[in-house]
């Protein structure tokens, strides 16, 4: 959606590594934000993505206006099931919805062959990889890491909002992902016991208001508890800080 950073460059350098033509797309869609989301404050700069684009080398750049992607009388809504009534789904009722249904505008735009996507919205992720399955649309979806400042707080637009303190406060997010993963690593397979950690680890902070933490299989996005040896799984939280709402998450293979 803009106002970009060295995760969405990781994207576009993905991108340039295994495709002829890489094509960015910036637009902040009105329809994956609720009434009284940060719509109309989220942060943008136009020229400065331009930019930060130009020295990538990305060859075309998509602005493509809300006239344009949503014209009178639009009508037509895209809508995953099950996967999106959990977590994001559930704090934030219709963003899926917004969200798979201008992803599937932009596809039938740009038709890529690939499609690049941050871990950081794993979910996000997962919902358009069912979407790209179930209605048999020819891209290939490619989720690439998260990227991270240097003291962990995973990069987003958002973070921009924070506060000086508030900025310092967030790290509980990584730090108690981390907490996660070492019990985990430690054979801690009972999920109640991991996510009770987390959740104190998060309560102690004074700003934070906590959303979820979760564990999830990692291709089905379903709920568990225990972990099983040789599975894949997300941790995943979300978190308030202070008015700002951040969400992180690991991805973990269990010994």
């Amino acid at each position: 959606m803009g106002f970009l950073h060295a995760g969405h460059l990781s994207l576009v350098r993905k991108s340039k590594e295994i495709c002829d033509i890489t094509v960015v797309s910036i637009f902040i869609n009105p329809t994956q934000f609720a009434a009284g989301e940060d719509l109309d404050k989220y942060p943008r700069d136009v020229e400065r993505d331009s930019n930060l684009l130009i020295n990538e080398g990305v060859d075309y750049l998509f602005l493509p206006s809300s006239g344009e992607i949503y014209p009178d009388n639009f009508q037509t809504y895209v809508s995953v099931e099950h996967i999106t009534k959990k977590l994001e789904g559930k704090f934030r009722p219709s963003h899926f919805r917004g969200v798979t249904t201008v992803v599937n505008i932009l596809f039938n735009s740009v038709m890529p062959d690939y499609a690049f996507f941050g871990q950081k919205d794993a979910q996000q992720a997962a919902v358009i990889r069912q979407m790209v399955c179930d209605l048999k649309i020819p891209v290939e979806i490619i989720v690439c890491p998260i990227i991270r400042e240097a003291d962990g707080l995973a990069m987003s637009s958002r973070n921009v909002y924070l506060l000086d303190k508030e900025r310092n406060d967030a790290l509980v997010l990584h730090n108690s992902l981390q907490a996660g993963m070492q019990k985990i690593m430690q054979g801690e397979k009972r999920v109640h016991a991991i996510l009770s950690e987390m959740s104190q680890r998060i309560n102690k902070v004074g700003s934070a208001q906590l959303d979820y933490v979760q564990i999830v299989e990692a291709d089905t996005f379903e709920f568990i508890d225990e972990l099983e040896p040789g599975n894949n799984y997300y941790i995943l939280i979300a978190c308030k800080i202070g008015k700002t709402r951040l969400i992180d998450n690991e991805l973990i293979k269990v010994q």
